[in-house]
């Protein structure tokens, strides 16, 4: 099999499909603005080569992500923008210990393709630059927790393996064997439901809750090496924030004292909170 080009274990090709989709309509909705519209279903399908239950499944997800409206009998419009909020507060880093349990993963894609404009700009990558695709389902002791589709430029590990991707930390891999040393990385978190074929993954029922999670990792340098997009069961994953006050040192700006979960003014005395965030995994019942 050509070295470029090779499946460990292929997953439906739905959830492949459904993912190629999605970035172009993503790209259509980062070109657009709130209240544009997008092209007819019908017009989408024949442009992208899909059936119509595949670009379904792809809006959906968008929809259930508040980044597409549908409107029955006028078509899909781009949202308005979503309120943002940062976890990080009052420190320069966001602590996340490991998740709890034992996980692994299994390889479902590995393979080398062009960067396309989207994942491009992330990566800041011309569009024909060749990356690493690559799908994993992520197990917590045995059992399907995520599915987490990575991007990494093909120039910094030439070398990547598959033994690297099933087993260990990709980070440590990234540091130990291809000089890649990670140093930031910024992530959203987004409510969203599992498509029909993430759903026989990750073994829960369709149009279960779950997770978006969208990560963009850059090196000590500030160059971008990874963007990662994952979508987790949202019946067993569990994000906790720890929250402390500290002494009052400085007086933040008007605006800036809005954390997760608390409305603004609630602490009155206006001291810095510092913050740290940790994945962790519901015990089955």
């Amino acid at each position: 099999m050509d070295g470029n080009q090779r499946t460990a274990s292929a997953p439906p090709d739905a959830v492949l499909k459904r993912e190629r989709v999605r970035d172009v309509i993503l790209e259509l909705i980062e070109a657009g603005k709130p209240g544009d519209a997008l092209p007819s279903e019908r017009t989408l399908c024949s442009r992208l080569g899909v059936s119509r239950p595949t670009l379904r499944a792809a809006v959906d997800g968008l929809v259930a992500s508040g980044l597409l409206v549908r409107e029955h009998g006028r078509g899909m419009f781009v949202a308005r923008q979503k309120i943002t909020q940062e976890l990080n507060a009052g420190r320069p880093w966001l602590s996340a210990p490991p998740a709890s349990g034992d996980w692994s993963s299994r390889l479902l894609e590995f393979t080398t393709i062009p960067a396309g404009a989207r994942v491009g700009r992330k990566l800041r990558l011309s569009p024909a630059a060749p990356i690493i695709s690559i799908t994993r389902l992520r197990l917590v002791d045995g059992e399907p927790m995520a599915i987490e589709h990575l991007h990494i430029p093909a120039a910094l590990v030439p070398e990547l393996s598959e033994p690297e991707l099933e087993a260990g930390d990709l980070y440590e891999h990234l540091r130990r064997h291809h000089r890649v040393h990670v140093g930031e990385a910024v992530q959203t978190i987004e409510p969203t439901v599992v498509s029909r074929a993430e759903a026989e993954l990750l073994d829960v029922p369709e149009l279960s809750p779950a997770l978006l999670f969208d990560r963009l990792t850059s090196d000590t340098t500030g160059r971008p090496v990874e963007y990662c997009h994952s979508v987790y069961r949202g019946d067993r994953y569990l994000i906790v924030s720890r929250l402390t006050l500290g002494p009052a040192t400085t007086t933040p700006e008007p605006g800036s004292a809005h954390h997760p979960g608390i409305p603004p003014g609630d602490f009155g005395h206006r001291d810095p909170i510092s913050s740290s965030t940790v994945g962790g995994i519901h015990s089955a019942r």
